[in-house]
Order: structure tokens, then sequence, then C-alpha cells
């Protein structure tokens, strides 16, 4: 039963090609093709609620758990003024040829109770309709009310994972610079908001700028470069009291372009004395540093893969600007990127299985994916300016910064399938760029 719906997407996950999920009297069959995907559609009535104090997250709930599967684009929400049935509880049983008389092929159904201090309790059960039979088993997530949309992130999630047989990246976070004011004369400060653009956060106060922002492996700190001092230097910020310290990377140099390790100890950065830019590799606890890369070229926005054991990095030593990849330990690297044009921001995806990258061609910047051995590279996107590609936390979606021509240019971000395909923009109270995606939460 939920091999039926789990093939909805999972060639999706494994090529990228567009797929066609065709309907018939048997199980779903996926057939790859040249046209565009056909969304599950799927209806999602408002939950019930259990007690009065639930009344106000009943329909709220659902509408985000609605917004996270839509969003994905793999997913089509049946209106709810063409629902026939109506829940009325929980328990009561559904009423399955109500729901396959308007051609839903999933049901999510669900229920919001709320005690006297706040705190929040939802359940939820997923249907495969022409089956008639729950898809697992129905579960429940609680929290104060200030939690309310992570609880129905949460349950997106289960939904998410059920029916595509994929991890879920719903309950995520991602920081990024928040920027206001003109194009010369930007306030950039970092922010941290949940993975669809809510519950924005300010980390920094905007008196100096900062670039860059990088999660933690974990989520609870992140790393930026700051000019504060006047030239750029790595910041490690911890995120739960919101404190920074800078990390020493020796005087009078400049260091930026820095993330974590996968296992949360190590820094990479590049560092540039003189007029040489280089990349290093430093251990948090002790502060100590050495040197991976020794060449009078440029080197510089290194990303590990996520077993530890390699790094992509730019570097312009060929003539151009190209992709590398080293042992993580250093030595002589190899270049992966042949195509037209300068490549540059590498990021490595949680899959291991290909690496993002922005690319200037012909006066125009794209977001792109390659595997790792620079083969069947894939252009997404096609812009005045993207850069700064994130990958989600399951490897399926890529964010990034955009930014307008012109003197009046605005920076935003927006999000991108793999397949290049629900290319939309990321809701921010402001202009917004150099993202970030944290881990699941």
């Amino acid at each position: 039963m939920m091999r039926r719906l789990a093939a909805l997407v999972l060639a999706c996950a494994a090529a990228l090609l567009p797929v066609q999920v065709l309907a018939q009297s048997g199980p779903l069959r996926i057939e790859i093709t040249e046209g565009v995907i056909e969304p599950l559609p799927y209806a999602v009535p408002d939950f019930v609620a259990e007690t009065p104090q639930a009344a106000q997250f009943a329909a709220e709930l659902a509408r985000v758990v609605a917004d996270d599967l839509t969003g994905t684009g793999l997913f089509r929400e049946i209106p709810q003024q063409a629902h026939i049935s109506r829940i009325s509880s929980f328990g009561a049983p559904v009423q399955f040829a109500d729901w396959k008389a308007i051609n839903a092929q999933a049901l999510i159904t669900g229920a919001v109770s709320a005690d006297a201090s706040g705190r929040l309790v939802v359940k939820f059960r997923v249907w495969d309709v022409f089956a008639g039979q729950e898809l697992g088993q129905g579960m429940q997530f609680a929290s104060d009310a200030s939690g309310a949309r992570r609880l129905a992130h949460k349950v997106a999630d289960q939904v998410y994972s059920r029916l595509t047989g994929e991890t879920p990246y719903f309950d995520s976070r991602v920081v990024f610079v928040s920027e206001i004011g003109p194009k010369d004369a930007r306030q950039k400060r970092l922010a941290i908001m949940d993975y669809d653009g809510a519950n924005v956060q300010y980390l920094t106060d905007g008196r100096s700028i900062v670039l860059a922002p990088r999660f933690s492996p974990n989520g609870d700190r992140v790393l930026y470069t700051s000019y504060e001092s006047g030239f750029p230097r790595i910041h490690v910020l911890t995120v739960g009291d919101v404190n920074s310290r800078i990390l020493q990377a020796g005087e009078g140099v400049m260091s930026f372009a820095p993330r974590f390790s996968p296992d949360g100890r190590t820094v990479i950065y590049s560092l540039t004395q003189g007029s040489n830019t280089d990349i290093w590799a430093m251990d948090i606890a002790s502060g100590a540093v050495r040197q991976l890369t020794n060449s009078p070229a440029i080197e510089t926005a290194p990303s590990f893969s996520p077993d530890g054991t390699r790094i992509v990095f730019e570097s312009d030593r060929s003539g151009s600007q190209q992709l590398y990849i080293m042992p993580a330990s250093g030595g002589e690297p190899t270049r992966i990127s042949f195509g037209e044009g300068r490549y540059g921001t590498p990021v490595w995806s949680p899959r291991g299985d290909r690496i993002a990258f922005t690319k200037q061609n012909a006066g125009r910047f794209h977001i792109g994916v390659m595997r790792t051995d620079g083969s069947e590279e894939r252009l997404l996107t096609a812009s005045f300016l993207d850069e700064g590609p994130t990958w989600s936390p399951n490897g399926r979606v890529i964010m990034f910064s955009r930014e307008t021509q012109g003197a009046q240019g605005a920076t935003a971000l927006y999000s991108v399938d793999i397949s290049g395909r629900n290319l939309k923009r990321v809701r921010t109270p402001a202009g917004a760029s150099d993202p970030s995606w944290g881990p699941l939460q």
C-alpha cells in the first residue's frame, strides 16, 4: 500500500528528468517523460478541534500542512469547497467513496487539543483513498502554542515521507543575511527563519557588514564573516544565546568563506596573506590551524563532502574560475568543471552524489548541479545575478540568492527543485541573500 503512493516521486530523486505520474485502475506508476510532473491530488480538511482552546489552531495547522506539501510541486490540493465528506471527529470512519469521487488519492485527517496552559497536541492520519487503508500508523506531536507552526511542519514531514519514501525537510531553518536600504549603503544583519520564511529572528544588530553565514551540522552554531574590525574576520555564533566570538586565524590577515566539517569540530576557510589566498582548516577546540592549499592562485569557497573525506572548492589556478576536489587533508586537487564560463561557490549535496554551484557565462548567472566527477552538469536557473546555492536537508531542493539589475536592484531568496522545476521566491520581510539551510530539527 505504502509503495503505491511512494512511487510518486522516487524516480525524481534518482534522476534529473521530469516525470509524469499516471493514475490507473491498478497501482500508480511512474513514466519518465520529457513532459511535466502530474502532481498527486490530495485532500486535507481542517483539523478537528477537540477542545475549545484548540479552535483557533485547527484550520491554521491544516493550512500550513497543505502549504508545505503543495509548495513542493509534487502534490495538488483539492480545494475544501469540493469536499463531499466532512470530518466531524478524528476517530470517525472515512467515507472513501466520497474522496474517490473528487479524485483524491491521498487524504490527511487530524485533530488538535489544547489545555488551559496552552499546550497543544496534534494527531494525524494519512490514508490511501483508492486502497481504502491507512498509510502507516497515526502519530501525535505536542508543543506550547508558540510552536504551532512547527507542529504542522512535523506533520507535513511525516506525510511527505510516507507518500514519497524520501527524508523530509519542512521542519528546518535557514540562516541568511537580511538587507535593507539603498544598494550603495545597505544594512546587513544575520537573521534566521523557518524554511518557508516564517518566524524571522535577527541575530546581529546591523552595525557592521556580515556575509556568508553557515549553519553547523546540528544547527546550534553559525559561522559568518564580519567586517566589524574593518577587514573580514570569521565569527562563530551560538544560536541559542546569540553570543559570538572571533575565530583567530592570525593577526593582520583576512579570513572568510568558512564552513563546518560534518562532525562540527573543524572549520575550513579562505585566508589571504598579501596577494595570495589559500584554503586553511582550524580545529575549533584547540585553535590549531593547517594550510590545505599552497598555490599562487585564488582558492576559496571550500565545502566538505558529507563523509568528511573530500573538499570541493573554487580556484583560478587554470587561468579561469573553476571547481576542484581534493582530499580533506589537502593534496593535489582534481578539476571537475570544464564547461563554458566561470564556476564558483560549490556546495556538496547532503546525499553526497552532487555538487551545486554558481556559474557565470555570456553575461548571465546560473545555479547548477553536477555529479561529483563533473559529469551531468545541469543548469537550473538563469538571471542577471543568481548565486550562493544551499541544499535542503534531504538534498531535494536548492535555495539561493537572486539580485535584480540596476541602481535600485534588490536581493531576494529563491528555491528550485533539483530537476529545475518549481522555481519560487521565498517570503522574507526585506531583501535577503546568502542563505544556509540548516538540518532537520
